[in-house]
């Protein structure tokens, strides 16, 4: 026999029984992770281990890990010294509500969960799965980022999670949370995922941090003033939800996966309902003021039409002038599209236009119906917001609904004006059912503006110009401006009491269920980025 070569282990003798113990101790070592002391720093900051969060995001006992062994291969700057299991990320998967979900969690004990050549790895082949199952994806985002011991090995790691980003994107529901730092590079993830969620004063993204602002521009800054959960989700739109702790953050992720579909093959779940599909929404007779010059909050009007009035707002402290919402109607999900006139008048600018074509956008993806509540003044005048591209960005929304497939009702509550009630997904861009208030106004513009521009020489040229000028606001009001104008050409469908708003919509949406659309044939569009 030929002798050991002596780079071969030598033979383990030991029995079944002494090898489970093995594997059992080195996988409760991975759970706690190579420190102690890491798990109490990580504690002491508010903040829960990758397995904590995984407990309070999954339904109990449901979580099945994979790769929990594995280990780096890297060497140099003491890297072959440093090798524990899992590599700083958990993977698996397990079940919200009792639906497949697919998870992945970085450690901050390991490596500050930053992401080296195997962690990268162990993410691809979790995507690759979740993609394959058809089902959803959860990122736990608390890392610093590229390993930097491992140079390019580990940029590279983050090219394949963006390729993989990007091919599930409209696939399946990818959600990003963020527990913990995310800079640079890594910060790309999130933003290409469907939601992002952050918690105050422990997460923070940013390209690049406070030092580097300061060096570069000379401007101090701290990191959750430049890239903290207010900043994004008020200020840059990047978070479309901030909470003040992770448990109540995971809380809500279980909710939005529980109005979401599996993938884009299938249906959001249907749940049963004990409100009755045809009560009457008296209350809103009263809510809406009948003078277009009134603010009232849009968000009671949603709740008085939704089951048991409960909705989940996307987007809440950005872009006020326009509300985004998931709800139920008799049970069925349906995404909600509402100017908010108690911000800005509910005008439409670049960050409302925005905000509401990446919702219409991600609904159409997942086969969410929208229902879209109008009362809009018009886009918003302003040589800034002309200057930054308000024609580009107000493009965004009205190529969302152009292209969108899913069942589509308008709603307009009372003033729909200009090109701003055209975007809102009128009847001329496809919306299925247009349906309206007997307080409605479509018009090009508001009656005292048309009747300035109509008359102005007429007006001009009278003995009392204000009295000419009321006069002709009356008559456009009355020519142009009646409840009914629109629908006796066929622009509206029905004009609807308020009180039958919810069964109004609900009868519609039934018969919508079985719509089937086809989009030309092509690769795909160029919309206006």
């Amino acid at each position: 026999m030929a002798p050991d070569r002596p780079d071969e282990h030598p033979p383990d003798e030991r029995s079944v029984h002494e090898r489970l113990t093995e594997l059992g101790e080195i996988k409760e070592t991975a759970r706690r992770g190579p420190d102690p002391g890491a798990t109490e720093r990580q504690h002491s900051k508010g903040k829960l281990t990758a397995h904590e969060r995984i407990e309070l995001l999954l339904d109990d006992g449901s979580f099945t890990e994979v790769e929990a062994l594995r280990r780096h291969r890297a060497t140099g700057f003491g890297l072959e010294r440093r090798r524990p299991h899992s590599d700083g990320v958990v993977t698996g998967w397990g079940t919200v509500h009792g639906r497949t979900v697919f998870v992945y969690a970085h450690d901050f004990r390991i490596f500050g969960g930053a992401l080296g050549e195997a962690h990268a790895e162990k993410i691809h082949k979790l995507m690759d799965m979740a993609a394959g199952a058809g089902a959803p994806l959860v990122s736990l985002n608390d890392g610093a980022g590229a390993r930097i011991q491992e140079g390019v090995s580990a940029l590279a790691g983050y090219g394949g999670i963006f390729r993989r980003n990007t091919r599930a994107s409209g696939v399946i529901p990818q959600i990003s949370v963020m527990l913990g730092p995310c800079a640079g590079g890594a910060a790309y993830s999130p933003a290409l995922t469907d939601f992002v969620f952050m918690v105050r004063g422990t997460s923070q993204m940013f390209i690049t941090g406070p030092d580097v602002v300061h060096a570069v521009t000379g401007e101090e800054i701290s990191q959750n003033g430049l890239g903290g959960a207010d900043v994004h989700a008020a200020t840059s739109g990047v978070a479309h939800f901030a909470y003040d702790d992770e448990e109540a953050c995971l809380e809500d992720v279980r909710f939005l996966l529980a109005l979401l579909p599996a993938n884009n093959r299938e249906l959001p779940p249907v749940v049963a309902c004990d409100d009755p599909a045809d009560r009457r929404t008296e209350a809103l007779v009263d809510l809406v003021p009948h003078d277009p010059g009134r603010a009232y909050d849009m968000r009671t009007v949603i709740g008085e039409i939704v089951d048991d009035g409960e909705f989940f707002e996307v987007h809440p402290a950005w872009a006020t002038n326009i509300v985004c919402a998931l709800a139920r109607l008799d049970g069925h999900v349906v995404g909600i599209v509402a100017n908010q006139p108690a911000s800005l008048a509910g005008v439409l600018d670049i960050e409302a236009s925005e905000k509401a074509a990446r919702f219409v956008q991600m609904c159409d993806a997942f086969n969410i119906p929208l229902a879209t509540l109008v009362d809009v003044p018009g886009f918003l005048p302003g040589v800034g917001q002309e200057h930054d591209g308000i024609i580009r960005h107000g493009a965004k929304l009205l190529y969302a609904y152009c292209n969108a497939t899913v069942p589509r009702v308008q709603l307009i509550l009372r003033k729909a004006y200009g090109g701003a009630y055209i975007v809102m997904d009128s009847r001329s861009i496809g919306t299925d059912l247009s349906l309206a208030w007997p307080t409605n106004e479509i018009a090009v513009m508001g009656a005292e503006g048309a009747a300035n521009v109509i008359f102005r020489r007429d007006i001009a040229a009278a003995a009392d110009p204000e009295a000419v000028r009321q006069q002709k606001i009356k008559e456009y009001k009355s020519e142009l401006m009646h409840p009914y104008y629109a629908a006796e050409r066929g622009l509206v469908d029905d004009v609807i009491d308020p009180g039958d708003t919810r069964s109004a919509l609900i009868r519609s949406f039934a018969m919508l269920r079985t719509k089937h659309a086809d989009l030309p044939s092509r690769k795909h569009g160029n919309p206006p980025l």
